[in-house]
């Protein structure tokens, strides 16, 4: 696999991660706290707030990252044949 597809790939993968940890998050604001039993606000709930917005940002980020590369790769293709 080429890098600059492998890159690609990579990047898709780690927005729909992000994107659904957001979600995942916006739904179930206890799943941090019950798995490391971390809980930094005492049930306030603003710092899972936070993690939406942070998650959600990295994949909307990364999904443009990865939809760059693939364009790239259309073109470069295009030019090739």
């Amino acid at each position: 696999m080429k890098p600059q597809r492998f890159r690609a790939w990579i990047e898709a993968v780690f927005a729909i991660a992000a994107g659904a940890l957001g979600i995942l998050t916006a739904f179930w604001h206890d799943w941090i706290e019950g798995l490391t039993g971390w809980d930094p606000d005492h049930h306030n709930g603003s710092f899972e707030w936070l993690i939406v917005c942070a998650l959600l940002l990295v994949a909307v980020l990364v999904g443009l990252l990865a939809r760059r590369d693939w364009r790239r790769m259309k073109v470069q293709v295009a030019t090739e044949t």
